[in-house]
């Protein structure tokens, strides 16, 4: 769960600093307009996640994998003991 929170706190903050970058960029250029900045800093963040959030997002993946194991062998434990009666 804590991993969740990291990259979950890492995201938003990527999307704000993009947001940011974008609406100073723009602001120096001329009237920014807040719909079109978002998406632009939306896209901005996802392709920017891709790399800056590349080890918390393994970090995530790996906890996922260890509790989907231990809700598997549970699983398999609980049909096993189930089969024997």
């Amino acid at each position: 769960m804590k991993e969740f929170a990291i990259y979950t706190g890492l995201r938003i903050l990527l999307f704000l600093a993009s947001l940011a970058i974008v609406m100073g960029v723009w602001a120096l250029l001329g009237t920014p307009n807040l719909l079109v900045a978002m998406i632009a800093a939306l896209l901005v963040s996802g392709i920017a996640g891709y790399w800056v959030l590349d080890a918390p997002r393994r970090a995530l993946a790996a906890n996922v994998e260890r509790r989907a194991q231990r809700a598997s062998s549970r699983f398999e434990e609980m049909k096993a003991r189930e089969d024997q009666d």
